[in-house]
């Protein structure tokens, strides 16, 4: 069968490799029809993993297939079924995982596809408990963005900010894969949305989206625009992603007692913040890392009801390379789908 691997940094290779034996007891076989690209898989091909990995590395942290074929003792999966997977190596032992709170799993092996080998690949073994079902009227393209973009968005809005109807949220790089699942999540709950983009044509798609303040962070100081279209009270909640460039100016942007939650720094690891305004304006910052298997299936629930993802583009597997590098160029609004 075919894998895309890693062999060094920026560097991928499609190879022919035996195919996996028939899944043992516990677990399923899946056939990858589709991969979503995140910037996990971004980080990978530069070389910036959190943790040692051994090379070639199978690329590809998100995806969406069929079940081939089923290990003994499955009774909740049969061939054909359509699937997604949780990308996560979790236990399902520790209390966390036993709590549903997958990603804080104590014995975590990595992410498949940045830590361990992942689903750029014709056929993978997992584990029954880490494959979701696919509603019915749900494409597997739409799908394929459950685990990682609209699973993160869902963790970082409800469980994490805990984003109500009424309140006012600012989404940093609206136009990204997670950005514009944010909006939509966002407006579909009755919230009121601010969203930074870095052009106007993507301030355009932006509001189409539903956003009902898009600024381009290119001519404008969005800390500015958000400031007076609040009246300087500030909003609610700051959707943040990017890092050192815009994080203080998310914070500028929260009302007193505001909620600034994060699940990336695209834009670099490190920042400095003002204490006595952390403080004093009693700002509540939380991390957030990917999301529970609760989450994949009220990710595809929502998807199911009509809150479908942004797409981008679709290139084959050969051009995965392509996709990455036009979501590190920073050109895409939307997903990147890589089709089989």
């Amino acid at each position: 069968m075919r894998a895309l691997t890693l062999v060094a940094d920026r560097k991928l290779e499609l190879i022919e490799v035996p195919a996996p034996p028939p899944p043992p007891a516990g677990e399923v076989q899946m056939r990858v029809r589709a991969i979503g690209l995140n910037h996990l898989d971004v980080w990978g091909w530069r070389g910036m993993a959190f943790a040692k990995r051994k090379l070639p590395l199978v690329v590809g942290v998100e995806a969406a297939g069929e079940i081939a074929a089923v290990g003994e003792g499955v009774t909740t999966f049969k061939p054909g079924d359509r699937v997604v997977a949780y990308g996560g190596v979790t236990c399902g032992m520790c209390k966390a995982c036993r709590d549903g709170r997958d990603n804080l799993c104590e014995n975590v092996a990595g992410v498949m596809g940045f830590h361990a080998d992942g689903f750029a690949r014709d056929l993978v073994n997992l584990r029954a408990r880490l494959v979701i079902p696919v509603p019915d009227g749900v494409s597997l393209r739409d799908a394929t963005c459950a685990p990682v973009a609209f699973g993160t968005v869902q963790h970082m809005l409800f469980d994490n900010a805990a984003l109500q109807s009424g309140e006012s949220i600012l989404v940093q790089a609206g136009g990204s894969g997670i950005g514009t699942t944010a909006i939509k999540m966002a407006k579909a709950i009755g919230a009121t949305v601010f969203t930074t983009v870095g052009d106007d044509e993507k301030v355009e798609k932006a509001r189409a989206l539903g956003a009902d303040h898009a600024i381009n962070y290119r001519t404008e100081r969005f800390e500015t625009v958000v400031r007076k279209l609040t009246a300087k009270k500030g909003v609610d909640v700051a959707f943040e992603h990017v890092g050192p460039d815009t994080f203080n100016g998310s914070l500028l942007c929260l009302k007193r007692g505001g909620r600034l939650v994060t699940c990336g720094s695209t834009s670099g690891q490190s920042t400095q913040i003002n204490l006595f305004q952390l403080y004093l304006q009693q700002y509540r910052i939380f991390g957030s890392f990917g999301c529970t298997i609760r989450n994949v299936h009220e990710s595809l629930a929502k998807m199911a009801a009509g809150l479908t993802p942004v797409i981008d583009t679709e290139v084959p597997l050969a051009e995965f390379a392509s996709g990455l590098a036009r979501l590190e160029g920073r050109k895409v609004f939307g997903k990147i789908i890589v089709t089989f």
